[in-house]
This record gives C-alpha cells, sequence and structure tokens, in this order.
C-alpha cells in the first residue's frame, strides 16, 4: 500500500473519496435523517418521516440513473471527465451548504437540497470511477480502489468526529445548541468536499485526444450510447454482473441511507446511533484495505460473495434488534464488509470494461448503482406505507441480496473478457 501512496496520481485521485465521503457519513447517513426527523420533518409522525425520506433517496437515485450512461457517453467522447465530475461536485457542495439555511419546520427545503446533494454526490462518482482506470495499472485496480474506499472511511470519519462533538459539545465550539452544531456542520462537509477534490483536478491525467466539441461530443456520444444498447446483450458477462451488481449494492446503499431512520423508528438512543456511525466509519478503514488484499488472493467475485452472505445475516439480525448494544455489533458487521462489497465490485467491472469505453460502461455501472438507490429505499417505503412496520420494511432487503448473490454466481470467476 506504501507505493500506492508515493504516486501523486493514484493518492490525488483517491482523496476524492475522502473528499466526498463526509457527504455519505456525516450528511447521508448521519445528520441528515436525524435532523430530518427531529427538526425539519416534524408535522407528521416517525412512519410519515421515514415515508418521505424514502422518497427522497429515490428521487435523487432514479435522476441519476437515468443520466448516468448518457453523461459517461459523452465524456468519453468530450475529453471532459474531470470537468463533469468537478461540475457535479459543485452542486453537491453547493446543495449541502444550503442546509444550513433551512429552518425549523422547512422539510421541502431540507429535502430539496440532500435530493440535490444526492445527486451531485452520485453524478460526480461516475466521473471519478472512470478514471480509475487511468491511474491504475490492471494488476492494482483491486488495491487501487480498495485504497479510495479506505481513504473515505478515514477521511469521512475524521470530520464526522469534529461534526459529532459540535453537536455533542456544542460549547466546545461557541455554539449555542446541538442543532446549531449539526447546522453548521452541513457547511463543514460542503468545504471539505470541494478542497479535497483539488487534487484530482490538478494531478489526475485526462487521458484523452483532441477533444470534441461539447455539441458534436454530446452527438457522438449519443450514437454510441445507442449502437451499445443495441449490442449490449452481445456483453453477457457485463449484463450477468450488471444485473447482479443491481440488486445486492442496493441492499447495501439502502442500508447506509435508512440506518440511522431504522434505528430511530424502533426507539434506540440518538447518542448510540451516531457512535455505531463512528464504529462502521473505522472499522471500515483497514477492513476495505483488507478486503482488497483478500480479491487480490482469493479473487474479487468470491470475496464480494462473502461480504453478500455477511450482510444477509446482518439484515436478517436487524429484523429482531431492540437494544443499543445490539445496534454497535451491526455496526462492526458492516464496517468489516460495506468497503469491501463496493470497492471490489467497481474493480471487478473494472476487468470487464471493453478498452476505450470507461466512462460509458462506468455509466452504466453506476446507472444500475443508482437505480438500486431508487428501488431499495422506494420498497422499503411501499412495504412501510402498507405495514406501517419499519422491521417489515428493512427485512425485505433480503429478496435483493439473494438474488444478487445467486446472479453473481454466473459471473465467471477467471474471466477477464467481456464478449461472449
Amino acid at each position: 500500500m506504501r507505493d500506492l501512496l508515493k504516486n501523486r496520481q493514484i493518492l490525488s485521485w483517491a482523496l476524492y473519496d475522502w473528499a466526498n465521503s463526509a457527504f455519505a457519513t456525516t450528511v447521508m447517513a448521519g445528520f441528515f435523517p436525524l435532523f430530518f426527523q427531529g427538526f425539519w420533518s416534524t408535522d407528521v409522525d416517525p412512519t410519515g418521516t421515514s415515508f418521505r425520506l424514502e422518497i427522497s433517496n429515490a428521487i435523487s437515485g432514479l435522476v441519476i440513473a437515468i443520466l448516468a450512461p448518457f453523461l459517461g457517453a459523452i465524456a468519453d467522447y468530450g475529453g471532459r471527465k474531470k470537468l463533469f465530475m468537478f461540475a457535479w461536485t459543485l452542486l453537491g457542495c453547493t446543495a449541502t451548504v444550503g442546509l444550513y439555511f433551512a429552518g425549523s419546520g422547512q422539510w421541502q427545503w431540507a429535502a430539496t437540497c440532500f435530493v440535490l446533494g444526492t445527486m451531485g454526490f452520485n453524478g460526480g462518482i461516475v466521473f471519478n470511477d472512470a478514471l480509475l482506470l487511468n491511474v491504475a495499472k490492471p494488476e492494482q485496480l483491486d488495491r487501487v480502489s480498495a485504497l479510495g474506499y479506505s481513504l473515505g472511511y478515514l477521511g469521512g470519519g475524521l470530520l464526522f468526529v469534529v461534526n459529532v462533538l459540535m453537536y455533542l459539545k456544542p460549547a466546545l465550539f461557541g455554539l449555542a445548541s446541538g442543532a446549531e452544531g449539526i447546522l453548521l456542520s452541513f457547511v463543514t462537509v460542503g468545504i471539505w468536499w470541494f478542497l479535497f477534490t483539488l487534487p484530482l483536478m490538478r494531478f489526475v491525467p485526462e487521458h484523452r485526444g483532441e477533444p470534441a466539441p461539447i455539441g458534436k461530443a454530446i452527438e457522438i456520444g449519443l450514437k454510441e450510447l445507442r449502437n451499445t444498447l443495441a449490442h449490449i446483450r452481445g456483453y453477457r458477462t457485463i449484463v450477468t454482473f450488471l444485473f447482479a451488481y443491481w440488486f445486492y449494492i442496493d441492499g447495501v446503499n439502502t442500508i447506509i441511507k435508512q440506518a440511522v431512520d431504522y434505528g430511530m423508528t424502533i426507539h434506540l438512543p440518538k447518542e448510540s446511533l451516531i457512535i455505531a456511525l463512528l464504529i462502521t466509519q473505522f472499522v471500515g478503514f483497514p477492513a476495505a484495505i483488507l478486503f482488497g488484499w483478500l480479491g487480490t488472493r482469493i479473487g474479487a467475485r468470491t470475496a464480494i460473495l462473502i461480504g453478500i452472505g455477511a450482510y444477509i445475516v446482518i439484515t436478517s439480525f436487524a429484523y429482531f434488534m431492540s437494544t443499543a448494544t445490539e445496534f454497535y455489533t451491526l455496526a462492526i458487521a458492516v464496517g468489516l464488509v460495506q468497503g469491501g462489497v463496493q470497492s471490489l465490485s467497481r474493480s471487478l467491472f473494472g476487468r470487464l470494461v471493453p478498452e476505450g469505453k470507461n466512462a460509458e460502461f462506468f455509466g452504466f455501472f453506476n446507472m444500475l448503482g443508482k437505480f438500486a438507490t431508487f428501488f431499495g429505499p422506494l420498497m422499503m417505503a411501499i412495504v412501510n406505507h402498507y405495514t406501517h412496520d419499519q422491521r417489515k420494511a428493512i427485512i425485505s432487503l433480503l429478496l435483493l441480496f439473494i438474488i444478487g448473490g445467486a446472479l453473481l454466481l454466473r459471473v465467471p470467476a477467471d474471466r477477464a473478457g467481456v464478449r461472449a
């Protein structure tokens, strides 16, 4: 790992995970669901608030699901992956800072900023993932991808520690209340995200020829996208993997976004939920690196299947959970496998991508991943609406892991080729 850290291009690329993970941790998983239920969405009961949060997550996922393949195809021919990534990042940073200005009861404003921030987060990932192949050699993919996720856990966790102190000990920061600390934490996330994106913009190569004008890039990119859609059935290994990924990453992403809200719904203490998120972050840092090593030893597919099996156990246990201690146990378990499943999925897909179609095919990769963030919360919202039982909503995620794992078993373990 030391050799990767000495490579300026690889480190700069990995720092984008360090940058945007602050949003994933402090906003998406932590303070937004906590504050949404207790400060912004106060005119309905907790079940109604959960429904609003699930719908907000679904909307942001749907938009990126639709846009991702188009943006990827355009970027491949326009030679502007970094520009597109930076534009989405600015949207995310601005929307995150906008949460500071949402007052008590203003759930519509807060939800709008959250949707836009999540769109910026997911949109930036489309192009950051595509740039992985610009900085890593084929034999480095597992380790470089794992480095990104591990730095994401560390960076997101470090800022989250500060943000938690702003919430629990506001006087240390000259703040009047924990609520003010949470609102200010959104500003710190926007600044952190922006600043640590700059190394990638400066040092990561674009690897492009003469870029086409934006209008021409759109025309060529969309034409190529239509051709890819028309012939994608010829890439059977890729298609099988993408559908597998669609299902199992749906469960992973939904657990990330809904864990705190679920804990609040079953009446766990807020402080315990925040501590559990910190546990996940700092367990996830070394675990993501370990999974990268494991992927090189036993194969990325096998390691991902181990992670999916762990999630089946985690989801089943969550249905019966009732104490903070049990929530801490689940937090450790999630931390051990979450980053590994994500990072090895990215690197495994990188081996399957046809040469010259990085952003376009990573657009499909992210399309299915982000569409999963639409389907998972929507499925929970529907179960929640008809049963008024969050436990039944969370156990419904088992179906996603089982189907995803079964499909992944059909992806050849030792093939890097794509056509079949």
